[in-house]
């Protein structure tokens, strides 16, 4: 990155930080001379107010400050965001002005020379780390070019800094300062393996292995010999995105469809314990009949085999309403530190409303009954009341992936047996973690 940018980059988060927090203290001020019931109006309108701020300046950065808002839109309810936040950072879209052509070309010739036929002098897109190109190798073999913006691994550390600062400033977290530094660890975690394109080779090399013999799973193949830290490719992959998919999709694809988003989460998760964290449309693309590609894997979350074992015991106990289990397995895994008779009553119903689609044999995601995202939402804002309650590290990302995969299940409109698909992993995840199968994760074999 250009001295001038960077210096150019931190004014304007500089200012924006300053800016949002002099708000605050402001109000804060105010608040002693106004009654209570204008206080909570104008703290509503002063939280939009900096969220269009905070979007507005992340709009125009490419690097790490627009995937953490997008992050912590996606996450808002487990931090506890206010919602005026929230639905404001959710209008956050991972699109940027594209990189002129010469500028990339420039950075894959220093990186792996020149190893194509052709490549599309037109990006199939650009996004705020990377911008991504059509390619053919020389034998005429189609493939995806992606290609790190310059400078963006040195954006990392400063964007999130003036985003917590941010956050902290506003008071808009209702979290203890280290459950914070945990959540933004997590994502600086998450960001830097996203910057290593020799790291997504990887991720790419496992995954491929993973689905090859799945019918209506399909992932990239790497060429790893031509991918360096900046520069990454791979085959590629046709289909439609997810909107564009449901557009013409007949009934039947678009079951076929949901039941691989299901297959595929749960494999990642019970059996490989390596999950594809960032699961949004524009990760997936669709085939006609409905066959699942996933396209992206830069944003990988690992689990140690006792953490998965642990939150398939919890899911056994929440789904059972045993809550005496229920209450050990949460405290055990990190969710309840020394809890308040009241924060477990409110964790009890919470984890009550979400077992609700492995109740019935067969659960309409996105049809007229389901009422889950509601019913979730009212509950889970008593449950974050309590400080006690927590969001541990592993389970940051876990819960972004499902709620990920299950808000594109309700716009598949997928009629899912999700008991009977979850017990049957879980019930794998426990059987090794005590040794009574072998491990046949393919995680060890590839990610050394």
């Amino acid at each position: 990155m250009a001295k001038n940018k960077k210096i150019s980059r931190l004014a304007r988060l500089g200012a924006l930080t300053s800016r949002v927090s002099s708000s605050y203290i402001g109000q804060r001020i105010k608040s002693s001379f106004s009654s209570e019931e204008d206080n909570v109006r104008e703290l509503k309108a002063l939280h939009v107010e900096n969220a269009q701020r905070i979007v507005g300046v992340m709009k125009n950065l490419k690097g790490a400050a627009m995937k953490v808002g997008q992050s912590l839109a996606v996450m808002s309810d487990s931090i506890d965001l206010p919602e005026e936040i929230s639905t404001v950072l959710s209008q956050l879209h991972d699109r940027a002005d594209p990189v002129p052509f010469k500028d990339i070309l420039s950075v894959i010739n220093d990186e792996i020379g020149d190893p194509f036929l052709q490549i599309d002098p037109e990006p199939l897109g650009t996004a705020s780390l990377a911008q991504v190109h059509g390619a053919w190798l020389k034998d005429g073999t189609a493939v995806v070019v992606k290609v790190l913006h310059d400078g963006v691994e040195q954006s990392v550390d400063t964007d999130l800094l003036a985003l917590k600062s941010i956050l902290l400033a506003g008071r808009f977290l209702n979290r203890s300062r280290a459950e914070v530094e945990t959540i933004f660890e997590e994502i600086r975690d998450r960001l830097l393996e996203e910057l290593d394109y020799e790291q997504e080779a990887k991720h790419l090399e496992l995954f491929y292995r993973i689905f090859r013999d799945f019918e209506h799973i399909e992932t990239p193949k790497p060429y790893k010999e031509l991918s360096t830290k900046r520069v990454l490719v791979m085959q590629r992959l046709v289909g439609r995105n997810l909107k564009d998919f449901i557009s013409s999709a007949s009934p039947e694809a678009m079951q076929r469809a949901g039941d691989s988003l299901s297959t595929a989460f749960h494999e990642m998760t019970y059996i490989h314990r390596s999950l594809h964290a960032d699961p949004h449309g524009g990760n997936f693309l669709f085939g006609s009949n409905g066959g699942l590609k996933l396209i992206d894997f830069g944003c990988i979350k690992r689990f140690s085999t006792d953490f998965i074992a642990d939150y398939g015991r919890l899911t056994n106990a929440i789904i059972a309403s045993d809550r005496e289990k229920t209450l050990e397995l949460a405290c055990k895994i990190g969710i309840l530190n020394e809890a308040s008779v009241e924060a477990e009553e409110a964790f009890w119903r919470f984890s009550q409303v979400a077992a609700e689609p492995f109740w019935v044999d067969t659960y309409n995601a996105g049809g007229h009954q389901d009422k889950l995202v509601f019913k979730l939402k009212s509950v889970s804002k008593d449950l974050l009341r309590y400080s006690e309650v927590r969001s541990p590290k592993d389970l940051i990302f876990l819960h972004r992936a499902l709620l990920g995969t299950y808000s594109m299940l309700r716009v598949l409109k997928h009629q899912g047996q999700y008991e009977h698909i979850r017990s049957s992993y879980v019930e794998h995840a426990i059987q090794v973690h005590e040794g009574v199968i072998p491990d046949r994760s393919g995680f060890n074999s590839v990610l050394v």
